[in-house]
């Protein structure tokens, strides 16, 4: 067969079908292959077009919207910007101003008015016991003055004693820094335990393998036994976020004896599936168990 014999012709289908019967309707379908295909390949290529020209449009739209909302974003800085201040001007006009105070002038007479003046007085001569001491005599009788040892005293009644008037300033000691106890710190909060959940805990192999393992470890109270003690204990306990069986508490009891083996059972219990809330996270969940306890041949 040659190599560029093309099978999708009408002369190869004539030769297919030559001495066939050609209303059956498998010749109208070779025949009709052509267009479809070809059809397909357009409506394909209109249909990726099509997709393209959404994805580009819808780009460009996000970058239009992004803009603008940039654009609006800035113009609202820029007026509250202008807003501030416009109203930081207006308290600074509110303010009063302030008026710097007169310095008053001090005249050359003032002064010279307000300084003290020594009066002389003039008297006669035989009137005069002693002659008035000298600026030199004033100065050293100040001198010894000051000389003058205040502690020991002196017996020259003619002289000054100064006294020195002493303050004594009592030093306290300050007061010693009081030691603040550490507070405790706060115990941590526990999580909340749920009574349901979207996906409640779960034992490994079901209902049947968790009744399986409780009817393979629980013993019978000897005491509940010969006392003709039966019944069903309903027992409560946490399944943890990791599965594990926590607090375990009776709910419903019929015996201590009873509602003490139950108990112990079911912290013997291995790890559940832990429960899940609606977003797929583990919880902590109460799961209600009920333990039978039934003596053979007592009704």
């Amino acid at each position: 067969m040659a190599k560029d014999v093309d099978l999708s012709s009408r002369e190869w289908l004539d030769i297919v079908f030559e001495g066939k019967n050609k209303d059956f309707g498998a010749y109208e379908l070779r025949n009709e292959s052509a267009k479809r295909h070809n059809k397909s390949v357009i409506f394909t290529l209109i249909g990726i077009i099509a997709v393209a020209a959404l994805a580009w449009g819808w780009s460009k739209y996000n970058s239009y919207m992004t803009e603008k909302r940039l654009a609006e974003e800035k113009a609202r800085q820029e007026a509250l910007a202008k807003q501030m201040e416009k109203e930081l001007e207006e308290e600074m006009e509110d303010e009063p101003e302030y008026i710097e105070p007169e310095k008053e002038e001090v005249v050359q007479e003032d002064i010279q008015n307000s300084q003290k003046v020594t009066e002389l007085n003039i008297v006669a001569d035989e009137l005069v016991k002693e002659p008035p001491k000298t600026q030199e005599q004033l100065k050293e009788d100040e001198r010894q003055v000051g000389a003058v040892d205040e502690d020991k005293g002196t017996n020259d009644i003619t002289k000054d004693v100064v006294k020195v008037d002493q303050t004594v300033v009592e030093v306290k000691e300050p007061p010693k820094p009081v030691e603040e106890k550490p507070k405790p710190e706060p115990k941590p909060k526990e999580e909340e335990v749920f009574k349901s959940a979207a996906h409640m805990p779960s034992f490994p192999g079901g209902d049947a393998a968790l009744m399986s393992f409780i009817n393979k470890n629980i013993k019978y109270p000897q005491v509940a036994q010969d006392n003709g003690v039966q019944g069903k204990v309903i027992v409560q306990f946490v399944v943890e976020k990791d599965g594990k069986v926590g607090e375990v508490k009776v709910a419903r009891g019929v015996d201590k004896d009873l509602d003490r083996e139950a108990v112990r059972v079911c912290k013997m219990l291995p790890k559940f599936s832990p429960g899940r809330n609606a977003v797929g996270d583990p919880v902590r969940v109460w799961y209600t168990l009920p333990v039978t306890f039934k003596l053979q041949g007592v009704n």
